[in-house]
């Protein structure tokens, strides 16, 4: 797997306004605050954590980040940007942000909370700029490319037992960005439970996804894929 064992979502902010939204979504609880009061984990009802939250001072909206858990090569086109004991901060070459952080002994996969569950980070990049990302990120996490049914996205095929996939999305947009995306058995069920807890719908797409907004301005998607471990 390239020396990936873990993969963990980070969701980055100005300010905390969403955190009590994700805890109700996942069906987590907040750990204790560190970093000087910057990072927490979002701690699942069983298995091993694989969200965590930071207020960052960067300038710009609220986005998401990639911390891969192991002794990946990072392949030429990543830029180190910080390395800071036993973290290291880099850039992919479309210009997306990810840390590399060494990796515990063993994890154990969370299941799904009430029908739903965020099990795959969508990495959204420009068209002109997608085969370079896609074959940096293969490179990187040791992953798989695998097409999917709609032309504009490609899967990379995660390691087993963990929690998060990585999907590569074809955009039309100037820049890339990154959003979590939860699988569900009902869309419709789930979709109307966030926004009852703070969500704003973005766009609705029958039979295949919903784009949400979340109290800090972030966006996501529900999907209709199945939550079930596979």
């Amino acid at each position: 797997m390239g020396g990936v064992r873990w993969l963990t979502g980070f969701l980055d902010a100005q300010d905390r306004s969403a955190e009590d939204f994700w805890c109700a979504v996942t069906g987590s609880s907040l750990s204790a605050r560190r970093g000087g009061g910057r990072f927490a984990t979002l701690v699942p009802a069983d298995g091993d954590a694989y969200l965590r939250v930071q207020v960052t001072s960067s300038p710009g909206p609220a986005s998401c980040h990639l911390d891969l858990h192991g002794s990946p090569v990072v392949p030429p086109g990543g830029r180190l940007v910080l390395a800071e004991g036993d973290l290291s901060v880099y850039r992919s070459p479309a210009g997306l942000p990810f840390c590399v952080v060494p990796a515990s002994e063993r994890f154990v996969r969370p299941g799904p909370v009430g029908g739903a569950l965020v099990d795959q980070m969508c990495l959204d990049v420009p068209e002109a700029l997608f085969e370079r990302e896609a074959e940096f990120w293969a490179s990187l996490t040791g992953f798989t490319r695998r097409p999917s049914d709609l032309p504009e996205f490609e899967v990379l095929e995660r390691g087993e037992g963990l929690a998060l996939r990585v999907l590569m999305q074809r955009t039309g947009g100037p820049a890339a960005g990154m959003h979590l995306d939860f699988a569900a058995e009902d869309v419709a069920a789930t979709v109307a439970r966030h926004v009852g807890l703070g969500a704003s719908v973005v766009r609705r797409v029958p039979g295949q996804w919903t784009t949400l907004r979340d109290p800090a301005g972030r966006e996501y998607c529900v999907t209709a894929r199945s939550p079930g471990l596979s």
